[in-house]
């Protein structure tokens, strides 16, 4: 795992401009810094070695005849299939690493390669002669992406902070991306908070050449399901699609660790990932905010030893400005700050940990996706509901009357993801100034289209995996981990248990036939049934287990003195002046206090955009 950087027409104190934009992003390669500059472009790359770990393997990497340049990021994990391949057709390589068989590969198969990797990855080649760059991320957005035009400079890199360091570039609030990041908690969009600045997508490729950027797409999602296998089938595939992406998942030169809490997700990776090490973080002693327990339980039971910490409030405050340091936009997510304890933890033993992201998007887990098809009501014809929901609309606030207001709009209507915190109403009153962001259903809008012939489940998965896993579970997983020079793999997010995945039907994704224990609906069915399966027996609790996400007591907290009057501070200064009606926010922050409803969520994201701001735009 590593990090990387470089931009166009170099002047002549390219070297140390360079020198300073690696030293941004030192922490995701401490062992070793390499660079290249010619008259056209200039490269650095910072590398954490764990695939050939000798000095062989430092980047830039040639080609042998040195017309090829390549910076990389991330892990190809059937690299060496594919270097028996290149080396049948002739060609000679200089390492053990895999970064060597992306310069061979493009060489060889151009674009084409693309479709060959099985891993994480963002990367780089210069064509010398050529002068041309072409660039690549991987399917699901494990690994980051950025790029900039500013003036004649195109600049690109694995993190924006580096970007700031570079003499051409413009530092500049995207004012639309404040307002969307008031409904998502996440930056949605390809254009980054700092205007000019864009994520290349994942799945996506481009070739810049002659000032001119082409992008495209190169490999897709397509949820087909198979409605001919039984669950016992299914439940029999993932199984063996999942041990084999684990075992891929496993090719290092250095130990491999897991992380652990009490759900199915991240218990099945340790249960048959046979590692040494666990880790575990939580808060105080409340099961509902401390998952170590289970943690420790369910470690014994597969004899591997659990590293773990509790998190204590003032450690967790503390962390803020550097966690939105850290993730170069304001994220909103509460367990961030919780990743960045646990990847901190790990990282004291090892430097690659496994984790259980992905399986939520691709099979099914969130509790929000047994709203489809629940009740007898969702049976009726849509028209009929939204009679009921515009009548009711119209009443007095009552308990359950919005459960007919909610099935009265179409999910393309109401699911943004998994997280809506500011309607466009509400962020309009809030946000003082005005912007152009486009409502929230503009920006899903692509991605519904794509499935719009497909059932409401998968509707909802298919925009989870392209928008919040994206923008909010990989972005945290990838930041909070280099934070702490620590490789976190995701064996889940594989092309191969995706092309499984895809093809499971809906029921064996989500079932409403209360089949786990307690519970009126299960979510991830089938793999829940194959991770029970594969864990030892007294565990299976843990896989039948209803999804908790990772809870963080932000709501107890907001409501303590100390912590109220902290964010209070901050919701009367002078940046929020200047962005928001701070009376409204004030008011947010009041009532949630009196127990008049419980806004943590949405106080948390605008104290999150305070906070990073603060750190780039600020004093800091």
């Amino acid at each position: 795992m590593c990090g990387f950087i470089g931009f166009t027409n170099p002047e002549s104190d390219a070297d140390s401009v360079l020198g300073e934009m690696l030293n941004k992003i030192k922490h995701r390669g401490p062992d070793a810094e390499g660079r290249y500059i010619d008259d056209d472009v200039a490269l650095g790359h910072r590398r954490l070695s764990i695939i050939d770990v000798s000095d062989a393997g430092n980047q830039p990497l040639y080609s042998e005849d040195g017309s090829l340049v390549l910076v990389f990021n991330g892990e190809i994990y059937n690299y060496k299939t594919i270097r028996e391949e290149l080396v049948k057709k002739g060609y000679h390589f200089k390492t053990q690493t895999d970064s060597e068989v992306l310069i061979y590969g493009y060489k060889e198969y151009g674009e084409k390669l693309l479709d060959k990797l099985r891993g994480m990855f963002s990367f780089i080649i210069w064509d010398k002669k050529e002068k041309t760059l072409f660039g690549a991320r991987d399917f699901f957005g494990i690994k980051p992406l950025y790029y900039a035009q500013m003036g004649k400079t195109f600049m690109f890199g694995s993190e924006i902070k580096s970007f700031l360091c570079h003499p051409d570039f413009k530092k500049e609030l995207n004012t639309s991306a404040l307002e969307n990041y008031l409904s998502f908690q996440y930056s949605p969009c390809a254009e980054t908070f700092f205007k000019g600045v864009y994520k290349l997508p994942p799945a996506h490729c481009f070739t810049y050449h002659n000032g001119k950027m082409d992008i495209k797409r190169y490999w897709e999602v397509r949820f087909d399901a198979d409605e001919k296998p039984e669950l016992d089938e299914w439940v029999s595939r993932i199984s063996d699609t999942f041990h084999d992406s684990v075992k891929a998942h496993k090719i290092a030169d250095v130990e491999v660790g897991s992380f652990l809490s009490s759900g199915v997700d991240s218990s099945y990776v340790a249960a048959i990932a046979d590692v040494d090490k666990t880790f575990t973080v939580g808060f105080g002693s409340e099961e509902r905010y401390n998952e170590i327990s289970w943690a420790k339980e369910f470690s014994e039971a597969i004899n591997i030893k659990n590293y773990n910490k509790v998190i204590t409030p003032e450690e967790y405050w503390a962390k803020l400005p550097l966690i939105q340091y850290h993730m170069d936009e304001p994220l909103a997510d509460p367990s961030a700050v919780a990743l960045y304890f646990v990847c901190n933890l790990a990282s004291r033993s090892l430097k690659v940990a496994l984790s259980g992201e992905g399986a939520d998007e691709i099979f099914g887990g969130y509790n929000v996706y047994s709203e489809p098809g629940a009740t007898v009501y969702d049976r009726l014809p849509i028209g009929l509901r939204k009679g009921v929901a515009s009548v009711v609309s119209k009443l007095p606030a009552k308990r359950g009357l919005n459960f007919f207001v909610r099935k009265g709009r179409t999910v393309e209507e109401r699911f943004i993801g998994n997280a809506y915190m500011f309607t466009p109403k509400e962020r309009k009153e809030l946000l003082k100034i005005k912007t152009d962001a486009p409502d929230p259903t503009v920006i899903t809008k692509p991605f519904y289209d794509k499935v719009k012939d497909k059932d409401d489940v998968t509707k909802m998965q298919y925009l989870d995996l392209h928008m919040w896993m994206t923008g909010d579970i990989l972005l945290k997983a990838d930041k909070m981990s280099m934070a702490n020079s620590l490789e976190v793999r995701v064996p889940f997010l594989d092309k191969e248990v995706m092309a499984l995945a895809e093809k499971i039907p809906t029921r064996y994704r989500v079932s409403h036939k209360g089949t786990a224990e307690g519970m009126k609906y299960t979510t991830k069915y089938a793999m829940r049934m194959a991770a029970k399966k594969d864990t030892p027996s007294g565990t299976s609790k843990t896989a039948l287990k209803k999804k908790l996400g990772f809870p963080v007591p932000i709501r107890v907290w907001l409501k303590e003195d100390g912590y109220y009057n902290t964010v209070k501070k901050a919701f009367t200064g002078d940046v929020a002046e200047r962005y928001f009606n701070t009376d409204k926010l004030v008011k947010l922050l009041d009532d949630h206090r009196s127990g008049r409803g419980d806004y943590s969520r949405k106080i948390w994201t605008v104290y999150m955009f305070l906070v990073w701001y603060d750190v780039y735009f600020g004093k800091v």
